[in-house]
């Protein structure tokens, strides 16, 4: 996930509407929650299915990423929390983690909360136009301050976030089988199944690959923002031609328009993650099956993404945050190579 927080959330369906000439949005439908078998299903982000081989549950284990030492992009450390002590429910008095709200959050944009106190956030719930309500579940509130469902990280405030509680975003991860010159399947070596290739972007500010993604904004619905991260940081549409827009918005719409493959709903193992604000996505897999939508678009990297290209999905490949994972369900449930 890519996430741009000097994006400003007024302006996100407009931009996106006149980019693409008005790409429609995927009927949606709220309140969806997993089956155990394979069907389609109308969750909060469109006309997606899931499937019990391939649908990601949420990990049981405590996040070890939201721990990290040092907190990106700062010099700040975190209080150092075990195993053990990760889960809330563990008495640990000494526990003194560091509070960190970062300068560009601190300045107020209009995508960040303002500090608690000068503001009553209604938690657990849609709070006007942002959704606080979490895939978790119901979280604690302690001293007016939400507390992460996975427990501690070493950390306190909103740090790089720009939500107290939940943030939410969405990945499209974007797939097509890779081919020989006459268009046949390529088998990978040791695993004899065919070989997917995913659209990955470099990220600017940590240099890790990624899937491309970004924050859902307040009132948006998460079938617009998984076109509209794709659409500007693989393709870069907001600075291509005029000429070259009508050919972008067919082919999105073609993929976008497709039954994708919700591989996952839930809480983000993130580094930014801190013990008041976390991150939580919808990862949902849109296959060009045929190799004739967006598979034939010059890929070209957006204002936030470094590089973009097709990477051959494979286990050895490393990730940001939990896409591999994610890519490892898709593998899964297109029986292709992992």
């Amino acid at each position: 996930m890519l996430f741009s927080p000097s994006r400003r959330y007024w302006t996100s369906a407009i931009r996106l509407a006149i980019t693409l000439f008005g790409l429609p949005l995927t009927a949606s439908t709220s309140g969806a929650r997993y089956e155990q078998t394979s069907k389609h299903i109308k969750p909060i982000c469109g006309d997606y299915y899931t499937s019990s081989i391939g649908t990601m549950p949420s990990p049981a284990g405590p996040h070890v990423k939201a721990r990290c030492p040092q907190y990106p992009e700062s010099t700040i450390k975190r209080f150092a929390v075990p195993d053990d002590k990760v889960d809330w429910n563990q008495k640990w008095p000494e526990y003194s983690p560091v509070n960190h709200t970062a300068p560009v959050v601190l300045k107020k944009p209009v995508w960040a909360d303002p500090d608690i106190g000068s503001f009553s956030p209604k938690f657990n719930a849609v709070d006007g136009a942002v959704d606080r309500s979490s895939f978790e579940g119901k979280y604690e509130v302690e001293n007016g301050k939400p507390l992460n469902p996975r427990g501690r990280t070493g950390l306190t405030g909103q740090g790089l976030l720009g939500r107290w509680g939940p943030n939410h975003a969405a990945d499209p991860v974007v797939t097509r089988w890779k081919v020989d010159a006459s268009g046949a399947k390529i088998h990978h070596s040791a695993s004899k199944k065919p070989i997917l290739q995913f659209v990955a972007i470099k990220r600017r500010d940590c240099g890790e690959w990624a899937i491309p993604g970004g924050m859902v904004d307040p009132g948006e619905q998460v079938s617009l923002t998984l076109q509209r991260e794709f659409s500007e940081e693989a393709l870069n549409s907001l600075s291509v031609k005029q000429s070259e827009r009508e050919d972008i918005h067919k082919r999105i719409q073609k993929l976008f328009g497709s039954t994708g493959f919700q591989v996952y709903k839930g809480y983000v193992d993130d580094p930014r993650n801190t013990d008041n604000a976390w991150m939580e996505t919808v990862a949902v897999n849109f296959h060009d099956e045929a190799g004739d939508s967006v598979s034939e678009l010059p890929l070209q990297a957006g204002d936030d993404a470094g590089h973009v290209q097709w990477v051959d999905v494979d286990s050895s490949f490393g990730l940001y945050a939990s896409h591999s994972h994610f890519l490892e369900l898709v593998a899964r449930e297109r029986q292709a190579h992992w």
